[in-house]
């Protein structure tokens, strides 16, 4: 079997949900008697569709996850992963405005992982640009998180780890 990250890292917009969550949709949250997820004003929120398939894939695989979020609504971001039960998924969380590097640095600290053992997943090229020089194997997730951007992120690292010809820390 491929070699699997100890550490799959996500963003969160525009990663696992399509809207910022400080921007495009008006906290607080709430579950609906429909069991949907709505913002303040009524409006129906959702996930990538693959989402909750990918957390519990990469638990079934024993790989860890963590989040990293540069948002100023931290609260409204953590009432979502509440409400949609993707908590118990999350090692932990850093979910705050700065640099994702910061992130990386606090997750590192916590977990113990060595940055070589991570892979992240991220809408944002900066980002990726940014956590791919602590030498994480990044994933450009341009149009959200689905199956085949987990397999090919997963594949990705599996080839960075044996030094492959395709063994690109991000990009």
């Amino acid at each position: 079997m491929a070699r699997l990250p100890r550490l799959a890292v996500f963003d969160l917009d525009y990663t696992l949900w399509p809207f910022w969550v400080d921007t495009h949709v008006d906290p607080p949250f709430h579950r609906s008697r429909d069991g949907t997820v709505r913002d303040s004003r009524g409006r129906t929120i959702r996930l990538y569709p693959d989402v909750p398939e990918i957390l519990g894939r990469l638990r079934d695989l024993g790989v860890p996850v963590a989040a990293a979020s540069r948002t100023g609504e931290v609260e409204g971001a953590n009432q979502l992963l509440e409400l949609f039960d993707l908590v118990k998924y999350f090692v932990h969380r850093e979910i705050y405005p700065g640099c994702k590097i910061t992130h990386f640095q606090r997750l590192q600290q916590k977990t113990g992982v060595p940055f070589s053992q991570m892979a992240f997943f991220d809408d944002e090229k900066r980002n990726v640009v940014d956590v791919s020089t602590l030498g994480v194997t990044c994933v450009h997730v341009p149009n959200g998180m689905s199956l085949p951007t987990l397999t090919q992120g997963l594949e990705t690292f599996a080839k960075a780890q044996v030094g492959g010809p395709e063994a690109q820390p991000c990009g």
